[in-house]
């Protein structure tokens, strides 16, 4: 079999860490030619592009900036001839909230992290994929873009939005020869869920039992799915929702 990812240009987004790291490293090993690091958090960026197995850089990026995507993307493409595979990882979370508590400054944000930078990003992939004919792309929802999440109805909007957006870009652009897919995890061992978790074993109880087999989801089980989404071995795969929680939707 084939190496997933030979000869390809990707870009990952929300790299610095989590499914973004594990991501960038397993399509480095799978024989990509050059993966993009982006994250806010440069530092982490650079130290995920230091663990790959071939060529990597990174590049500071705020990803609800659309001219800074805009740029960013454009420059990959201009160093490097093209775009092959986006992985939009990028993302935020935040402790539970009654509805009716919710402020607007906390929708706001989930909103413009979790899912209007999934469009900017997006939106300049897609261009230049288009002028080449070819590509893939997979964006993070979640479990919660299927189910709603307790206590985070911002965070669960933004997710289902996710799947609506992968949706309307695979059916606009499969026949330009690109596929737009989304990897939903269920709970996974990542510096985002560790600082939601916050030390509480009570908590990390909770949350692992929402995994069948009793556990915390490992980043590299997610990223996985990603390369495998991003592969020709997928290669009629597209507009499609791909869980990845340890069979807990199941029940």
């Amino acid at each position: 079999m084939p190496d997933l990812a030979t000869g390809a240009v990707v870009f990952v987004t929300g790299g610095a860490s989590g499914i973004g790291r594990a991501a960038a490293q397993q399509f480095s090993a799978e024989g990509a030619a050059h993966v993009v690091v982006a994250d806010l958090d440069i530092d982490g960026a650079g130290r995920t592009v230091a663990s790959l197995a071939g060529l990597g850089s990174s590049v500071e990026l705020d990803v609800t900036d659309d001219a800074a995507v805009a740029a960013a993307v454009d420059d990959l493409v201009a160093e490097h001839g093209r775009l092959d595979i986006a992985f939009n990882n990028a993302g935020v979370n935040d402790v539970p909230h009654a509805f009716h508590d919710l402020d607007a400054e906390s929708w706001d944000r989930m909103i413009r992290v979790n899912l209007s930078s999934v469009f900017v990003c997006m939106k300049h992939e897609l261009r230049h994929m288009a002028a080449a004919g070819s590509g893939a792309i997979v964006n993070t929802s979640s479990g919660a873009g299927v189910v709603a999440a307790p206590g985070l109805p911002h965070y669960t909007a933004a997710k289902h939005g996710v799947v609506g957006l992968t949706k309307a870009a695979a059916q606009e652009y499969a026949r330009q020869g690109i596929r737009v897919n989304a990897v939903l995890p269920g709970s996974t061992d990542t510096t985002m869920l560790q600082s939601f978790i916050a030390g509480d074993e009570g908590v990390a109880k909770i949350i692992a039992s929402s995994n069948i087999h009793g556990r915390l989801i490992e980043p590299d089980e997610v990223a996985s799915a990603v390369v495998w989404l991003a592969s020709p071995h997928a290669g009629m795969v597209n507009g499609q929702s791909l869980i990845v929680d340890g069979g807990g939707l199941v029940r």
